[in-house]
């Protein structure tokens, strides 16, 4: 699968053949064991839902009956609260067990005008069944009783669903794909180089959010978040946390910050597949790492600086040169893999840590203003 135009707009790949046929097909097996022996009348909604009809009442094992009803409640890529009912029931249902076969429900508009259309027509049980929810989307009360496949509240196309007449076509889903101008940066630096220091100036100058890994440990294992429990119960047998937890805990840090000019990552990647994994997760996003920023100080400097900042902070491994030195030595050795990484593809920047920290500031924006 790859990415498609339709009029204006770019679409990425989303959801395949398979996982769609595989939806369906669990659908019809669960409606049809719920149902026994009775035989339903399926009603597609029009236009969307014709590809997911067609192919549900093939794979539906048991007797039934099909009809359309036509709504409209979409205009471009935005769902609108005018439905309106365009061809209506032809056939008497009184008595009979109807189960409504939607493409999408999203804010579930369109559920309010089908409650009222079947409600007159005096069924024995009306039944909700949607390939796609957004539950992020959805305003209603109404029970959905099948859901195939919960997805975001994003844009999509294909398996009968359109952007503006073109993509219902498509056998699999596609995702609108949005350009977000962001700025996101893996800042480094060893033990003593001030690199929180200029963090904070850096988010507060960009508008940029600053995601400490640590931070992000810490307060998922204290709020007991299912992530950091899955964490802890690592952490308490002494083994190292899978990439995929931490990957997760970032991907909801950055989820929640949706709408950010851009994002300073802290203490994460250390290693090239996490590297790799924050790549794919940014790749997710519409967006990328921009570059990776390591503060670069003289070995020297680094243990005057910290041998300094032991006698006020009360920290022991600030008042041990040769804890220090070893520190400084394990953060040359996990950088080493990196530099590499993003120098391969042209996104590693060393920067001058020396100097005042409004020489250092002034340094950092300089790459930064270029990216």
């Amino acid at each position: 699968m790859n990415t498609i135009k339709l009029h204006d707009k770019e679409f990425k790949p989303f959801i395949s053949e398979q996982q769609i046929d595989a939806a369906v097909t669990k659908m019809a097996q669960d409606v049809a064991n719920d149902l026994g022996d009775e035989v339903p009348v399926f009603v597609g909604i029009l236009n969307g839902s014709f590809m997911l009809v067609s192919d549900f009442v093939k794979k539906y094992p048991k007797p039934c009956e099909v009809t359309f009803i036509k709504l409209a409640s979409y205009e471009g890529v935005k769902s609108t609260e005018d439905i309106q009912r365009l061809i209506g029931l032809t056939q008497d249902l009184t008595g009979r067990t109807v189960v409504i076969l939607e493409d999408i429900i999203d804010t579930g508009n369109t559920l309010n005008e089908i409650h009222r259309i079947f409600k007159n027509e005096n069924v024995k049980q009306l039944v909700i069944a949607t390939l796609f929810y957004k539950p992020e989307a959805y305003k209603k009360d109404f029970k959905l009783h099948y859901v195939g496949i919960e997805i975001p509240n994003k844009f999509i196309v294909g398996y009968g669903l359109d952007y503006d007449g073109l993509g219902r076509d498509l056998p699999a889903v596609y995702q609108l794909k949005t350009t977000q101008h962001m700025t996101n940066l893996v800042l480094f630096g060893p033990p003593g180089a001030g690199k929180g220091t200029q963090a904070n100036f850096l988010k507060e100058k960009y508008n940029l959010v600053h995601i400490s890994t640590g931070d992000v440990f810490r307060f998922n294992i204290k709020n007991e978040t299912a992530l950091g429990m899955l964490a802890k119960s690592y952490m308490d047998k002494g083994e190292l946390v899978p990439d995929q937890v931490t990957i997760d805990m970032l991907n909801a840090e950055v989820e929640k910050n949706a709408d950010a000019n851009g994002f300073i990552f802290d203490g994460f990647p250390r290693t090239n597949a996490q590297a790799e994994a924050l790549d794919k997760l940014m790749e997710e996003k519409d967006s990328q790492i921009n570059a990776m920023i390591a503060l670069e100080v003289d070995d020297e400097i680094l243990v005057e600086r910290l041998l300094e900042r032991g006698k006020s902070s009360g920290r022991a491994d600030d008042a041990d040169e040769s804890i220090i030195r070893n520190r400084i030595t394990e953060y040359y050795n996990k950088t080493a893999i990196l530099k590499d990484y993003y120098s391969a593809q042209d996104k590693y920047f060393g920067v001058d840590g020396v100097g005042s920290i409004e020489e250092i500031t002034v340094r950092l924006c300089a790459v930064i203003d270029k990216l």
